[in-house]
């Protein structure tokens, strides 16, 4: 009796046919464009073709600083994107605010981030145009627009370390701009006035501490999964924050406070909870950066020095 399944066709071990091998195979014959093609090609074969040329020259020109001709040539390509290539027609208007921004235009430049951010659906898009916002009001000095910018992009991507970094610098930089102003102000300012601006000062380097405690506790999370280039640039980011922090000279105490409360949140499961690259927007919701760590901290704070004003005046009565 035969076992089913355990017999073969001969058909199986009979030599296969001869295939016939002198059949031509078309010949392959690839394309080949001269270096800057783009900028002198008149004859389009199509749309397509005119959208990519003037993308190319725009591109081309922007490289080159030429930043009127390639608004130009942006401008141009412009109506000849498709509807549906919603990538190409957002990079070409980020191009022309970028060519605005260059030329001192910050108005126009914003207009166009106020049109990309009401047409963007989805946390990418609006990551995009804050940097695009944060680099503009950087460029012509709005320090404070530019901190709100980075504040919205650490309350959307709380765990990405170089938006943390950016934010710590900026914020050193308030820092450095007041106090370099108030040299050159009268010494008739009122008492209040001066207590004012001392705490304001102060909260400032609060949070830029705050943020440079923050891109390091990341960084020492991420590094160990790192490699080559990528492990160097955190190795020397460390070193930038720890040197930033030690001209801060604040109290061990004061910086053992801030460490604890900027790594609540640091744990992985919590990590990939909250990872919200590319979700849509609709339903979103975005924590707003002072209730999530500025306003624990500073009522950190104050709890801690009421402590030490009541442990002082137990002393003194003791």
């Amino acid at each position: 009796m035969e076992i089913f399944g355990s017999t073969f066709d001969d058909s199986v071990f009979e030599e296969s046919r001869n295939r016939d091998l002198s059949t031509d195979l078309p010949v392959y014959t690839p394309k080949t464009c001269e270096p800057e093609w783009f900028c002198h090609h008149e004859k389009f074969e199509d749309e397509l073709d005119e959208q990519k040329t003037m993308k190319f020259r725009a591109d081309l020109k922007y490289r080159q600083k030429q930043y009127q001709e390639a608004i130009k040539d942006y401008t141009a390509c412009l109506p000849l994107v498709p509807n549906n290539n919603l990538s190409m027609k957002r990079d070409v208007l980020e191009g022309i605010a970028r060519c605005y921004s260059h030329l001192g235009k910050s108005r126009q430049a914003l207009e166009i981030c106020e049109k990309l951010r009401n047409e963007a659906t989805n946390t990418c898009h609006l990551t995009c145009v804050l940097q695009l916002e944060q680099s503009i009001h950087e460029s012509c000095g709005d320090m404070k627009s530019s901190i709100s910018c980075l504040k919205q992009l650490c309350s959307i991507h709380p765990f990405n370390p170089w938006h943390w970094m950016n934010l710590a610098v900026s914020y050193q930089s308030l820092l450095e701009a007041s106090t370099s102003l108030e040299e050159f102000k009268e010494t008739s300012q009122t008492p209040q006035a001066f207590i004012q601006q001392q705490e304001e000062e102060t909260d400032v380097q609060l949070k830029a501490c705050m943020c440079f405690i923050r891109t390091r506790l990341l960084i020492e999370i991420l590094k160990i999964q790192q490699f080559s280039f990528v492990l160097e640039r955190s190795k020397k980011t460390l070193q930038a924050v720890e040197a930033s922090l030690q001209t801060m000279q604040l109290k061990q105490e004061t910086l053992r406070l801030i460490s604890e409360v900027m790594a609540e949140d640091l744990n992985p499961e919590k990590m990939r909870e909250e990872k919200q690259d590319g979700e849509g927007l609709l339903g979103l919701t975005i924590k707003d950066f002072e209730k999530r760590w500025w306003n624990k901290l500073h009522a950190c704070l104050l709890r801690k020095e009421n402590r030490v004003l009541s442990s002082d005046k137990e002393t003194e009565t003791g």
